[in-house]
Parts: C-alpha cells; structure tokens; sequence
C-alpha cells in the first residue's frame, strides 16, 4: 500500500435547508474506538439535537465502515454521508451531520440531498493529507549551512519535525520513503557532503497536499 488520504484536524460547518439547522463535523479517527468516541462528543455536544446521524471509514484499508441514520427514514442520512467519504476516498474519515428540526418536512429525496450535501461541502473545506510511509531522520549541519538547509527542506516536499542548537544545528526531517535516497543524495550534494544524516525510523506520516 503506498498510502491513502485523509484529513487533517476537526473541520465544522453549518446550514439552513428549510429552516432545519444542520451543522457537520468531520474528524479524523484512527480505528473504531477513536470514531466511536468521536460520535458519541458529538451527541454530548449536541444534547437536544433532533438526530445526530453519522458515518465513518476508520481504517486505511477502507475495511471497516459503519454508519446511522439516527432516527431519520432508513437510507436517508448514514448512507449518503458514507458515500461522499467514500467518493472522496477518504479514509480514517467520521463525519457526523447534527439536525435541529425546523418544522419543515424534507422527504426522502430531500434529507438525502440535505445530508450528502453537507457532507461533501465540509469535507471540500476540511485539510486534506496524503499518509504514506516516511524515513525519519535526523541532518547535522554547520550553523553556516542552516539557511541553505531550512531553504532545501522547504522546497523539496519534507516536513522538518524539529530543531536543535547546539555545537551544530541538528533538523529532524519526514521524507516520503520513495524518495528518501534521491533527497539524501542532493542535500549531500548541496552542502558538499558537510552534513550528517542518520536515518531514525520509517511509519506512516501526513503530508500536506
């Protein structure tokens, strides 16, 4: 598996569709645990809300769904929300869509349209990131090399996890893994082999798009 996106953080909207107020929340959740626990806040944010309907895709395999129309007729409210995360592929992605009742009746057509619509606006504004595997490693460098560094590891798709100053400058970096060596062999290149590196660990890391 080469890696798979998802999103960054809580993301919340808001919207009016025949004055039934619903506000969407979406989140990443790293197993069914974590989504559990994520629509169950919601409920407890959302106490008096008319229905709290829900769906989620919690693993990177896209495996393990699940989904609720809370009340609302059957196949109106889950299964949307569940498709758009799905067409969107995502993954380790739960929305929940919280409904106030505003006293007009939507019918099937239309909570359908109402909940896949708000779903999909929220997750078009969610931050998205792409999970691949990534070569952490640490770079040593001459404070004289410091801004070439910061300069190269912000031009070159890495995430620079950390600083620290002392005789040298020492850059934890994330790297995608299959271009690890290539990043490697140029930033050597740069600084004319006057840097350290020593690869640390490999896992599965979000880069931003």
């Amino acid at each position: 598996m080469d890696g798979y996106f998802s999103i960054s953080g809580e993301c919340v909207t808001q919207k009016i569709i025949e004055k039934s107020r619903f506000i969407t929340t979406s989140r990443r959740v790293e197993g069914e645990q974590a989504a559990k626990l994520f629509v169950s806040e919601m409920r407890d944010k959302y106490p008096d809300a008319t229905h709290n309907c829900y769906a989620y895709v919690c693993d990177k395999y896209g495996n393990f769904m699940r989904f609720s129309d809370d009340n609302e007729p059957q196949g109106t409210a889950g299964m949307p929300i569940l498709e758009v995360i799905k067409n969107k592929k995502l993954f380790e992605t739960a929305v929940v869509v919280t409904r106030y009742f505003g006293g007009i009746k939507l019918g099937a057509g239309g909570l359908t349209r109402a909940y896949s619509g708000c779903a999909a606006e929220n997750l078009d504004l969610a931050e998205k990131v792409f999970y691949t595997v990534c070569c952490e490693s640490k770079y040593t460098v001459d404070y004289s090399s410091a801004e070439a560094a910061s300069r190269f590891f912000a031009e070159n798709k890495s995430e620079v996890l950390g600083a620290e100053y002392s005789d040298a400058v020492i850059y934890t970096v994330a790297v995608k893994k299959d271009g690890a060596d290539a990043f490697d062999r140029a930033f050597f290149d740069l600084l004319n082999g006057k840097v350290k590196i020593c690869r640390q660990k490999e896992y599965y890391f979000p880069f931003k798009l």
